[in-house]
């Protein structure tokens, strides 16, 4: 276990340092002159482009540049914004709040609806083709479209939920994420209810769990101590890789909700060429996929030692 973490660990740097260094080469090669972002629709005069560019290094080759900026993010300074003229850091926290409280509230509900309804599937016939039926419109259904349905429906039509804006807090946060939260969550509420489906279905026809029931141990606690910890791993497999896309995909719902998070300043800044945001948020989102991914591996490790033992 202690070898697999520390293999965890360092494929963790190596993977960040690899992102950033690819990060950084495609937006250095993207079309057009940071200047004209920082100077707005102005006519500088060639002397004051010689001086933004000699403050933002932006004639020194690519290795320094890159060596400038890591060496900055490592010391804690994420720079600064071009168009906002701020921090990064400073620009990131509020907005890092309400994306981490908008996927907690989407991984609450994929985990209950998620897996319970792979569960009733698993157990019961025609809980199955009811969850069957409802996970394949889920699928079927982007994100934004559901968004835009439930904005239309829940919104405006009934009136039951604010359509814009975070909320100030508390129960006000909680009322102002609930669209947000719900249209983020449905299509992977689908897939972990068809993934949570087969693998206890597959662990209800084996062969340890037909003999527990020929031992006479109550249907229950089989199904807690044999079924569903032996389909544990698989779960497990794909809880990082779920939270991770919900982060992924917030862009879309933050952006359609206007609630200002991480992926809402990601599009605006991308469209409006603010290189060195674009820079920290892809990282970060690189950053919390590998984590995230780490930390599901180490979670199946520790649900089924055999995957540790299985690997030299």
């Amino acid at each position: 276990m202690l070898k697999r973490l520390g293999a965890q660990i360092g494929g963790l740097v190596f993977t960040l340092f690899a992102a950033s260094v690819v990060i950084f080469a495609a937006l250095a090669a993207t079309p057009g002159d940071p200047v004209g972002t920082i100077i707005g629709g102005a006519r500088p005069t060639p002397e004051l482009v010689a001086q933004i560019r000699a403050e933002y290094r932006l004639d020194d080759p690519f290795w320094v540049q890159y060596w400038h900026w890591l060496s900055g993010v490592l010391s804690g300074d994420l720079g600064e914004s071009l168009v906002y003229k701020s921090d990064i850091s400073a620009l990131l926290e509020p907005r890092l709040f309400v994306t981490a409280q908008l996927v907690a509230y989407s991984t609450l509900l994929v985990l209950v609806f998620g897996v319970g309804s792979g569960i009733l599937a698993s157990l019961s016939r025609r809980c199955d083709r009811v969850v069957l039926i409802g996970t394949s419109v889920g699928i079927a259904f982007p994100t934004f479209i559901v968004a835009m349905l439930m904005m239309w429906i829940f919104g405006r039509v009934l009136g039951w939920f604010p359509v814009l804006g975070a909320g100030e807090g508390g129960l006000d946060r909680l009322w102002h994420l609930t669209m947000p939260a719900v249209s983020l969550s449905i299509i992977f509420i689908a897939f972990v209810s068809r993934v949570t489906r087969g693998a206890l279905a597959a662990q209800i026809g084996s062969e340890h769990v037909e003999a527990a029931r020929m031992r006479g141990i109550p249907a229950r606690r089989t199904f807690v101590k044999h079924t569903l910890r032996n389909a544990s791993p698989q779960l497990f497999a794909i809880a990082g890789t779920t939270i991770a896309g919900l982060f992924a995909a917030s862009a879309v719902v933050e952006r359609a909700f206007g609630l200002g998070g991480v992926g809402s300043l990601l599009i605006e800044a991308a469209a409006r060429k603010d290189v060195p945001v674009v820079q920290v948020i892809a990282l970060l989102m690189v950053a919390i996929f590998v984590v995230l991914n780490a930390l599901s591996d180490v979670a199946v490790a520790l649900a089924d030692p055999r995957t540790v033992r299985s690997r030299p």
